[in-house]
């Protein structure tokens, strides 16, 4: 996934590079939220110059998964690009209204 999907997701009320810098600050903990399977949108990785002391990281967790990247440092994004499914449009008459948790009364 690139920045930007990530930011089109969440409606664009994020910039990708805004969405890079979260991704940045992620907690290393039980969750083991996977960073580094986020990259940008010519398929290679921009962690290089926020993580100085291991600027190939990003990069060699990728390849121990089995993500291969060209000369230039980019992988083919027709290749490993994950995009998730599109949720099927609500009809305009249930666009406003929220699902109610309790079931509609039988009727008389």
């Amino acid at each position: 996934m690139t920045y930007g999907q990530i930011a089109r997701l969440l409606e664009e009320r994020y910039s990708p590079r805004l969405v890079g810098w979260a991704m940045h600050v992620t907690p290393e903990d039980s969750r083991a939220i996977p960073w580094h399977r986020v990259i940008n949108s010519r398929g290679g990785i921009s962690t290089g110059r926020v993580m100085p002391g291991q600027p190939d990281l990003q990069r060699w967790m990728l390849e121990a998964e089995g993500v291969r990247f060209d000369e230039r440092g980019h992988c083919d994004l027709g290749v490993y690009q994950w995009s998730p499914r599109r949720r099927k449009a609500r009809p305009a008459a249930m666009a406003g209204k929220k699902k109610s948790k309790r079931p509609s009364p039988l009727p008389r």
